[in-house]
């Protein structure tokens, strides 16, 4: 597996409602800072910084798209 994604890209992340739902809330561009290692499940996770304030979280590669 590779990754989709590269360190200092800018990518759109779109939040999750409960229980994966999809929330109506526009999605926010953050800047990756780092890949995180393959988790036992499969999945591609990153770490990804909001570039409109000083907010951090981990997500998985589904949730992001490439910003425009």
């Amino acid at each position: 597996m590779s990754y989709a994604y590269k360190l200092n890209q800018d990518v759109r992340h779109r939040p999750q409602g409960p229980q994966g739902r999809a929330e109506a809330e526009q999605p926010m561009v953050y800047t990756i800072i780092q890949r995180m290692p393959i988790e036992a499940d499969g999945r591609l996770r990153y770490r990804i910084k909001s570039k409109s304030d000083n907010v951090e979280r981990v997500v998985t590669e589904e949730q992001l798209s490439y910003s425009q």
